[in-house]
């Protein structure tokens, strides 16, 4: 049996004032396993990013409980969870948000910095395809060669779970299968589950399993028996 990286169960996230409440999640339940892909769909306001927010350790939830492996992450301390933020969570976002004054390399290396067991940051820019781009600054790259720094720079401390917000967002086509691609194999080589939240129907084709979200709720889990290669995308 395959034991759960991510656990939840009855998750839910509420918003209120006087007069008035706002339900961003409720009664979410899942499962999610080392090396999986996961593309979570649906409209805007569905609830994506306040179930990634909470997987991620950035808001805590109104109610249920939440566990990584073993450790229950739902009563955290805020110290606790900027720990869990820092050494276990890899956060990827649509904009890069990498420092213009740095250089490749070096945008990799602040990131590495504050960690314990990082990988060495010319090594993880070889990973992501940047060999001989180190010392380009991000104007100097394209869009794709800019989010790819910023994989690397979610990834050189070998994360436990990498969260991915519309990675693919700002790409044309032909870059933002190359990004898919290169997600599900780090995936596989780091053992850790990859989840994508998007409004692209087609990373759903390539992913292990897809959670469909409506009014604040994981509507459906669907397996995905037979995905695309992200080549077959381009």
């Amino acid at each position: 049996m395959r034991e759960a990286v991510l656990r939840g169960e009855n998750l839910g996230r509420y918003y209120g004032g006087s007069g008035f409440s706002v339900t961003a999640l409720a009664g979410a339940a899942f499962e999610i396993y080392a090396g999986e892909f996961i593309a979570v769909l649906g409209p805007s306001g569905s609830g994506k990013s306040t179930l990634l927010n909470i997987l991620g350790g950035m808001d805590r939830p109104s109610e249920g409980r939440f566990w990584y492996k073993d450790q229950e992450i739902t009563h955290y301390s805020q110290e606790k969870l900027a720990d869990y933020r820092r050494d276990v969570v890899g956060f990827v976002f649509q904009f890069f948000n990498l420092i213009p004054s740095l250089t490749a390399l070096e945008n990799v290396d602040l990131s590495a910095s504050i960690v314990k067991n990082a990988m060495a940051p010319k090594e993880v820019l070889g990973m992501v395809g940047l060999e001989g781009r180190e010392s380009h600054f991000p104007a100097q790259l394209s869009g794709g060669e800019q989010q790819r720094v910023a994989i690397a720079r979610a990834i050189v401390k070998q994360p436990g779970l990498l969260l991915c917000d519309e990675p693919t967002g700002a790409l044309d086509s032909k870059n933002s299968a190359a990004i898919i691609k290169l997600l599900i194999d780090i995936g596989q080589k780091l053992h850790c589950p990859v989840i994508v939240i998007t409004h692209d129907l087609s990373i759903a084709k390539v992913a292990h399993r897809i959670f469909y979200m409506k009014d604040g709720r994981i509507e459906r889990q669907e397996v995905n028996d037979r995905p695309l290669s992200p080549e077959e995308l381009a």
